[in-house]
C-alpha cells in the first residue's frame, strides 16, 4: 500500500470519536441492528479517508517494456529500414508487453509513448516527429528513454543507430544506466551508399602582410571518382574557378594567391561535383587580416569636395579611397578593411538603412574610426537625429534648450493608400514620430492621411502631450485609393488657423492623384501666407513631376527615394531646416576647449571660421574647440570599441576660407583622422571554435601567459546579427565561452581587455579576429565506424548486440516483475454507495427478522420431517392447493399473535369447516377427525345436545388437532381462554410496552 496524501490519514483520530459518538448516541436502534448499522457507517466512513489519503494497492506485474530508439541523423538516413525493423519486432510481443518509440537527431522526441498498443502497421512504422537532423546526440535520446522506464518499472532500450555521434557522450550516460539497471541492445546501422563529395577543410593562413603570397590548401573526400568545379571567393567576389578530378578517399589540392588589399578578408570555397548526391557538405569558410598601411574611407557628398581631406592623407602616407554615400557596403565586414571612415557633408537621406547601421556597429564593435565632417547636408541639417550614426558621434544633433527659436507649425500630410501597406506606411510612420520628437513644446502639429478623402489623425495642436500625438500617429492603416488635392486644401486651411512664426507642410505619397485640379491656387495662397511646401515621392509610381513642381511652387524642397528606409532622415531634415537657425554665422576664431593631446596644436592660435552647424556635446565628450556661444566646433570622444570625431564647419572653403589657407591644416587633419585608429594591444588574441551541436564552444589564445581580469568579447555574424560574450580563464593565456551557433560561416569578434573591476566602463581599443564555424560533422566522410562505439555501450550496459536480420530478437528476455499501484478510487466509491444504500435500508425499513428466521427454520423442519418419513407432500390440485398453499403462509407469518382459544371457536363452530391450529402452525391441515366432523348430519334444532356433549366432543377435536400437530412436529403452546384474567392482563401488558416504545421514538 501507497498513500499520496499521508496527512489525510490524521482523519482517524475523528473518525475513531464519530465511531464512539455513535455507539454511545444511537438509541433508536437496538441489538443487532444497531450493531451492524454502526459497522456499516464507520467503515463507509473509513474507505472515504482512504480515498482522501490516495491508498493505492500494489499489484505484481510481469511484462517486457522496451524503448525503440531510432537514430534519425542525416547520417543514417534511412527511416523506411528503421520503421520497418521496429514494426517487426513490435509484432512478436506479447500482449501485455509494452513498447514505445524515441527519434533522435540533435534533440530527442517520443514518438510513442510506453504502453502495450500494437503499432498501426506490422510491416513498416512511420515516424511522426521530427528531429534536427543535422547532428547526433545519442547520449539526449538514452536519458529520455531511462526516464520513461523508470516510471514504468525497468526495461530494456534497443538502440537503431550507426554509432557515429557528433554531440553529447553516450558512454557517459551508460555509466547512469548500467546504475539504474536499465540494459542497452545495440543494433548497428549502416550508412547507406551514395554519390557523395565533401569539401572537408580550407586553410588559409589567418594573418598575411599586403603583398604577400600565400596558398589555399583545399581537402576533399569523394565516394566515387569524377570531375567536379571548385569555385572560391573573396568577400563575396569570385576570385577563380577551377577543374579538378577526384578520385575515391581523400584528395588534396591547393591554390596561390596574393594578399592584395589589407583588412579582414573572408574566403568561401564551393564544390560542384558531377553526380552528387548531398550538397550540404560543400562548402568551406576562413578568413584572414591583411596587415599593412592604415587605410581610410571617405564617403562625400557633393563629388569633389573632399580633396582637402584628400591631400592631408596623401602628405601623411595614409591610403583612401573615394566613395558616394551610395556606395556604403550592406556587408558589416567591409568596413574592417579600413582604419577610419570619413562623412564629408553626407546627407542621411542618402545612406540605406544597413549601411548606417554597420557604420554605427563598425565604430563600437570593431574599433574602427569615424569622423565626419560639417556643411549644409550634415550633423542636423543632415537629418541624422536618432540614427545610429548620432548615437555614435560625440555631439547631439538637436539645440537642448540652448537658445530662442522661432515657433513652428507643422502639418504632415501622408498618403495611406492601399500601394502604402507593408514597410512604406510604417516607416512613413516612423518618419513622422521622429519629427514630433525634434520639435518642442510651443511648436504645433498636426497629422492628415489620406486616401480618397483626407482623415485628421492628429488635429492641429501643440506637442503638449507629445505621447498622445505619437500614439495617434501608430494608429494609421492602409487602405483605399489616391487624391492628393483635398488632403493639401484641409491642411493649408488649418494651417491658416495656427499661431506659428514659421509655417511648413510636408507632403509624402507614392501614387498619382486621381484628379488633377490646379494646384497653381493654393500654392500662390501659401506663398502669400509665407507658408512653405516640400514633397517626397516614394517609388518609381508617383508622379514626380507634379510633386516636384508643386515643391517648387510653394518655396520648399523635392525629395525622390526609392528606398523607404530614408524617410526618417528625410522628415528630420526638413524640420531641422525649418528653423533655419541651426547655421550659425560668424567670423571669429573658435575658443579653445579640451584640448588633450590636441593642445600642441593650437600653442600659435586657430584661423578664424565663417559659419558653422549648431549642435550640442554630449555629456562625455571633450570639447577641443568651441564657438563665442559655446556650441561645439571640434569634439571627440570614445564610443565602445572605436573612437569618433565632429567637426561642425565645412573643409571645402565655403565656411572655413581662412582654415583651408592655413598651412598647419594638412597636418592637424591627419591627427584627426590618426586618433580614430584601432588602438590594438601589444598581445593580440586569435580565436578557434569546436561545434558541439548546440553550441560553439570558443578559445581565445594570446602569445603570453598573461591574463586580463576581465575579457569582453562582440561576435557578430554574416547577418549583422551581434552576440556579447565574456569569456573567463581556462589556462595560462586561455580564455574559454560558448556561443549559440546554428550556420555555418565566419564569424567577426571584437576582444577587448578591461583590467578594472566588473562596474568599470569598457575600454577603447581592442582585436578584430575572427573564427570559422564549418558544417556540421554530420555530413563529413570521414569513414569512422561506429560500431565499436556501440558495443562499448552494450558491454557497459550489460546489453546485447542484435542484428538487423533478427527482429523478433528484441523481446526475447527475463520480464521484468515490478509492482505498481492500482488506483482503485473508482471501486471504493461504488462500494461505497452500496454501503450507503444497505445502511439507509437497515435505519428505514423495520422487518420482523426473528418472526422470518422462525418462518424459515419451521418451513425447513417440515421439509426435513418429510424426507425422514419418506412421505411425499399432499399434492392438493388446481385453484385448492395454490389457497391452501396462500393461507399457509400468511398463518405462519402471524401466527405468533394467534391463541388456542382460536383452535377452540373454530372446532365448536358449526359453521366452520376448518380447524385452526395454535400459532398458525396447522392452518388448512385435513385429518381424519375434521373430516368425520365435516361429514357428520348437523343436529337439528330439535335435536340439540346437551351441554356435556358439547364440553365432550370439543375436547375430543382438540385432542385430534394436537395429535396431528405433533405428527408434523409443531409445538403447540398453552392458550389463555379470551376470557380469562390471564388474558386479558397479557393485553394490558402488551399495551404498556407498545405505548413505552412509541415514547420513546418519539423522543428520538
Amino acid at each position: 500500500m501507497q498513500a499520496n496524501s499521508p496527512w489525510a490519514l490524521l482523519l482517524l483520530l475523528p473518525w475513531a470519536v464519530a465511531v464512539w459518538w455513535m455507539i454511545q448516541g444511537t438509541l433508536r436502534l437496538q441489538g443487532n441492528r444497531k450493531k451492524i448499522a454502526i459497522t456499516l457507517r464507520a467503515f463507509i466512513l473509513l474507505l472515504i479517508i482512504a480515498i482522501a489519503a490516495g491508498v493505492q494497492p500494489y499489484l505484481r506485474i510481469e511484462q517486457r517494456n522496451v524503448i525503440f530508439v531510432a537514430d534519425r541523423s542525416a547520417s543514417v538516413n534511412a527511416d523506411a529500414a528503421l520503421g520497418e525493423w521496429i514494426a517487426k519486432a513490435s509484432a512478436a510481443k506479447d500482449e501485455a508487453d509494452q513498447s514505445g518509440i524515441v527519434s533522435i537527431g540533435l534533440d530527442a522526441a517520443v514518438d510513442k509513448v510506453l504502453s502495450p498498443d500494437q503499432l498501426p502497421s506490422a510491416q513498416r512504422y512511420t515516424f511522426r516527429s521530427g528531429v534536427n537532423e543535422k547532428f547526433t546526440d545519442l547520449s539526449q535520446a538514452l536519458r529520455l528513454a531511462s526516464g520513461m522506464l523508470h516510471e514504468a518499472g525497468g526495461g530494456k532500450i534497443v538502440l537503431l543507430s550507426d554509432g557515429a555521434e557528433n554531440a553529447g557522450s553516450m558512454l557517459r550516460q551508460a555509466e547512469l544506466l548500467r546504475h539504474a539497471g536499465i540494459e542497452v541492445d545495440v543494433v548497428p546501422v549502416a550508412a547507406p551508399q551514395r554519390v557523395d563529395a565533401s569539401l572537408e577543410a580550407m586553410d588559409v593562413p589567418q594573418t598575411l602582410r599586403q603583398g604577400e603570397k600565400f596558398t589555399f590548401e583545399f581537402t576533399i573526400n569523394s565516394t566515387a571518382s569524377g570531375t567536379a568545379k571548385l569555385r572560391l571567393y573573396e568577400d563575396n567576389r569570385e576570385l577563380s574557378t577551377s577543374d579538378i578530378v577526384l578520385e575515391p578517399g581523400e584528395n588534396r589540392f591547393a591554390l596561390q594567391s596574393a594578399a592584395l588589399e589589407p583588412g579582414f578578408h573572408r574566403f568561401r570555397a564551393e564544390l560542384y561535383a558531377e553526380g552528387d548526391e548531398q550538397g550540404q557538405n560543400n562548402t568551406a569558410y576562413a578568413f584572414s587580416r591583411v596587415s599593412g598601411p592604415p587605410a581610410v574611407l571617405i564617403v562625400e557628398g557633393v563629388p569633389g569636395s573632399s580633396g582637402n581631406v584628400e591631400a592631408a592623407l596623401k602628405a601623411s602616407l595614409i591610403r583612401y579611397e573615394t566613395i558616394p554615400p551610395e556606395r556604403l557596403s550592406v556587408q558589416l565586414a567591409s568596413y574592417a578593411a579600413y582604419d577610419s571612415i570619413i562623412l564629408n557633408n553626407v546627407s542621411a537621406t542618402r545612406i540605406a538603412a544597413k549601411p548606417m547601421e554597420w557604420l554605427g556597429k563598425a565604430v563600437s564593435d570593431y574599433g574602427i574610426g569615424l569622423v565626419m565632417l560639417g556643411g549644409d547636408n550634415s550633423f542636423g541639417l543632415g537629418g541624422y537625429f536618432q540614427t545610429p550614426i548620432e548615437k555614435a558621434l560625440p555631439v547631439y544633433m538637436d539645440l537642448k534648450g540652448k537658445r530662442q527659436l522661432p515657433s513652428l507649425g507643422l502639418i504632415l500630410v501622408i498618403d495611406r493608400s492601399g500601394s502604402m501597406v507593408g514597410g512604406k506606411l510604417e516607416l512613413a510612420k516612423e518618419a513622422a514620430m521622429r519629427t514630433i520628437e525634434l520639435m518642442r513644446p510651443e511648436d504645433s502639429v498636426g497629422v492628415v492621411a489620406f486616401d480618397s478623402t483626407p482623415w485628421w489623425i492628429v488635429e492641429p495642436t501643440k506637442l503638449t502631450d507629445r505621447e498622445a500625438v505619437l500614439d495617434k500617429i501608430q494608429g494609421i492603416q492602409a487602405d483605399g485609393g489616391t487624391e492628393i488635392f483635398p488632403a493639401l486644401d484641409t491642411a493649408y486651411n488649418k494651417l491658416l488657423e495656427m499661431d506659428a512664426q514659421r509655417k511648413h507642410i510636408i507632403l509624402l505619397t507614392d501614387g498619382q492623384s486621381a484628379s488633377n485640379p490646379g494646384y497653381a491656387a493654393l500654392t500662390k495662397g501659401m506663398v502669400d501666407h509665407k507658408m512653405t511646401m516640400s514633397t517626397v515621392a516614394v517609388g518609381d509610381g508617383a508622379d514626380q513631376a507634379m510633386l516636384e513642381q508643386l515643391a517648387k511652387q510653394a518655396k520648399g524642397r523635392f525629395y525622390f527615394t526609392n528606398d523607404e528606409s530614408t524617410l526618417p532622415a528625410i522628415f528630420s531634415r526638413e524640420t531641422v531646416l525649418m528653423s533655419r537657425t541651426y547655421i550659425v554665422e560668424q567670423n571669429a576664431p573658435p575658443l579653445i576647449g579640451q584640448a588633450g593631446s590636441w593642445s600642441s596644436m593650437w600653442q600659435n592660435g586657430v584661423p578664424n571660421l565663417q559659419a558653422y552647424i549648431a549642435t550640442t556635446a554630449k555629456e562625455t565628450a571633450e570639447v577641443a574647440l568651441l564657438s563665442p556661444q559655446g556650441d561645439p566646433i571640434l569634439a571627440r570622444w570614445a564610443y565602445g570599441s572605436g573612437r569618433t570625431v565632429a567637426w561642425t564647419s565645412d573643409l571645402t572653403g565655403k565656411w572655413s576660407r581662412d582654415w583651408v589657407q592655413w598651412a598647419a591644416l594638412p597636418n592637424v587633419l591627419a591627427e584627426w583622422i590618426k586618433w580614430t585608429f584601432p588602438q590594438f594591444e601589444s598581445t593580440p588574441y586569435s580565436a578557434t571554435a569546436e561545434l558541439d551541436g548546440r553550441e560553439a564552444m570558443l578559445r581565445l589564445r594570446t602569445e603570453g601567459n598573461d591574463t586580463a581580469a576581465k575579457l569582453s568579447a562582440v561576435v557578430t555574424d554574416e547577418t549583422g546579427k551581434s552576440t556579447t560574450l565574456s569569456p573567463l580563464p581556462a589556462a595560462p593565456g586561455e580564455y574559454a565561452a560558448s556561443l549559440p551557433i546554428s550556420e555555418p560561416g565566419v564569424y567577426l569578434m571584437q576582444v577587448n581587455e578591461q583590467s578594472g573591476g566588473a562596474d568599470e566602463p569598457k575600454t577603447g581599443g581592442g582585436t578584430t579576429t575572427g573564427f570559422v564555424i564549418p558544417y556540421s560533422p554530420e555530413y563529413r566522410l570521414t569513414g569512422e565506424n561506429g560500431t565499436e562505439a556501440l558495443q562499448q555501450l552494450a558491454a557497459a550496459t550489460g546489453g546485447r548486440l542484435l542484428s538487423l536480420e533478427a527482429p523478433g530478437e528484441a523481446y526475447r528476455f527475463n520480464p521484468v516483475v515490478s509492482r505498481q499501484p492500482y488506483d482503485w478510487t473508482r471501486e471504493l466509491i461504488i462500494l461505497i454507495l452500496a454501503l450507503w444504500l444497505v445502511d439507509i435500508l437497515l435505519r428505514r425499513l423495520s422487518l420482523p427478522w426473528q418472526r422470518i428466521g422462525r418462518m424459515l427454520l419451521t418451513r425447513l423442519r417440515l421439509v426435513g420431517g418429510r424426507l425422514q418419513r419418506n412421505e411425499p407432500a399432499a399434492a392438493p390440485s388446481g385453484a385448492m392447493s395454490r389457497l391452501q398453499q396462500r393461507k399457509s403462509r400468511t398463518a405462519g407469518f402471524y401466527g405468533e399473535r394467534a391463541n388456542t382459544s382460536d383452535v377452540d371457536r373454530a372446532s365448536t363452530s358449526p359453521a366452520s369447516g376448518q380447524v385452526r391450529g395454535g400459532n398458525g402452525a396447522l392452518n388448512g391441515v385435513q385429518g381424519a377427525s375434521a373430516n368425520t366432523s365435516q361429514t357428520a348430519s348437523r343436529p337439528s334444532r330439535s335435536q340439540a345436545p346437551k351441554p356435556e356433549d358439547r364440553d365432550q366432543a370439543s375436547k375430543q377435536q382438540r385432542e385430534a388437532l394436537a395429535s396431528q400437530a405433533n405428527a408434523l412436529g409443531v409445538v403447540s403452546q398453552p392458550s389463555v381462554p379470551p376470557s380469562s384474567p390471564e388474558s386479558k392482563q397479557a393485553d394490558a401488558q402488551t399495551a404498556v410496552n407498545r405505548l413505552l416504545a412509541a415514547k420513546k421514538r418519539g423522543k428520538r
